[in-house]
């Protein structure tokens, strides 16, 4: 339900709003929501010069340059296929993970993703019987 609503929501947000007006609207209300909970748990030590910039850098690779290329995208592209295409991101994590990083996963978490990259196959290529 959550990534339904993140893509519908993100599609109109996208067209409506144009440019990255609708993206730095979620980040500023994102980030004002969790501040109080950082400040609580770090207080001054959050506010530090060296803590800001790689505060600053980790919401620039994480989240700002993701999500506006996705943004571009969803402008762009079928809010069903961007869907499809976001469901497989498990799977590219887990092939990142292996290779970069020498990580593996068990049985079950393969399963699992197996089983996302098999619906998204399916809806992609399944044409549903519309005759009745």
């Amino acid at each position: 339900m959550g990534w339904a609503g993140y893509v519908v929501l993100g599609k109109a947000a996208s067209t409506r709003l144009g440019g990255s007006r609708g993206l730095a609207l979620g980040m500023a209300v994102g980030a004002v929501c969790v501040l109080p909970f950082g400040v609580a748990g770090s207080g001054a030590a959050l506010f530090d010069p060296w803590t800001m910039t790689l505060g600053l850098g980790v919401a620039l690779l994480s989240s700002v340059l993701p999500y506006s290329a996705e943004m571009a995208v969803l402008r762009r592209m079928p809010a069903r296929v961007f869907a499809v295409l976001l469901s497989l991101e498990p799977a590219v994590a887990a092939l990142v993970g292996l290779t970069l990083l020498h990580e593996t996963l068990g049985w079950p978490h393969l399963l699992g993703i197996g089983g996302v990259v098999a619906a998204s196959l399916g809806a992609i290529t399944g044409r549903p019987d519309r005759s009745g």
